[in-house]
């Protein structure tokens, strides 16, 4: 059984974080013994994503798994410019609360992205933490091959946008979220828990700002795409074959252009593994790691 979206929030805390010099509340889940590993969730989620994950791999490291800035039980500043360098922050913020001097980094969709910036920063030197492995799932990490749905082109409108984050309903997350899934699985409760965290805080009124990362990919692909494929790190690439998004045709990409890399082709599963297919994805994620 999942943790419930509440239950989750009540075993984490709110972390008081500087980002970029400004003071942040950002919500943080521990738990776990072993080698640090951090996971990174994407949009419209939240850490929760991680839940049916955790057990099986908190029992060999210790997990850190934060809530971006305007995700989840994190703080929603309203009219902020959201960025992947700003997220990227404030994972290198938790990083040093913590104490961190090497993780595993492990990431999906959005958060995909963000771990892009930080192996750029790792390749220029600026990262203090050293990442020593990669696990990538389902995101547009080539931005060119990414295909987004109808709700996220509308929210990318300047003029739609506003007014689509202001008459998000849940209703209207579970339909805008339902193809990204593969056809046998039910979603209902995951787009539930989804909005719960989206409209925690009313941050669904931000959907509009947060989802320009799409047109960052776009801006910043030659620094995010270099630092992915030249990376050394053991690199894992768990990938549903059935997300329309994010799927094949980017699986397709990986074998190409990196193929030293380990590509786990999930041939019944969508755009979120770790929802579609926990157990397995967490086993994967533990043959990357290893044991530290």
């Amino acid at each position: 059984m999942t943790a419930s979206i509440e239950q989750w929030w009540s075993e984490g805390e709110l972390v008081p974080l500087a980002v970029a010099g400004v003071p942040r509340q950002v919500f943080v889940r521990r738990i776990g013994s072993g080698p640090v590993m951090t996971l990174l969730h994407g949009f419209p989620s939240s850490s929760h994503d991680w839940a049916q994950a955790v057990p099986v791999l908190a029992a060999r490291h210790t997990l850190l798994i934060p809530d971006f800035l305007g995700f989840g039980a994190s703080e929603k500043p309203a009219d902020h410019d959201y960025s992947i360098h700003e997220q990227a922050d404030v994972v290198v913020a938790l990083w040093q609360h913590e104490a961190v001097t090497s993780t595993h980094l492990v990431a999906h969709d959005y958060g995909a992205t963000v771990a892009q910036e930080l192996l750029a920063r790792s390749a220029d030197g600026s990262l203090r933490s050293r990442i020593t492995s990669l696990t990538l799932l389902n995101g547009g990490i080539y931005p060119e091959l990414h295909r987004p749905e109808a709700a996220q082109t509308a929210l990318l409108d300047p003029e739609t946008g506003p007014q689509l984050s202001a008459a998000l309903t849940g209703e209207l997350m579970a339909t805008a979220l339902s193809p990204t899934f593969a056809e046998h699985y039910d979603p209902s409760a995951d787009a539930a828990a989804m909005w719960k965290s989206m409209s925690h805080g009313d941050g669904h009124l931000n959907s509009h700002r947060l989802i320009h990362y799409i047109t960052e990919r776009t801006a910043h692909r030659d620094r995010w795409v270099e630092a992915m494929e030249i990376s050394d790190l053991p690199k894992t690439f768990i990938w549903g074959l059935r997300d329309p998004v994010a799927g094949a045709h980017i699986a397709e990409r990986i074998a190409e252009r990196m193929p030293n890399a380990t590509l786990h082709a999930l041939a019944d599963v969508g755009h979120w593994p770790p929802l579609e297919a926990p157990q397995r994805v967490a086993s994967l994620i533990l043959a990357t790691a290893g044991n530290g």
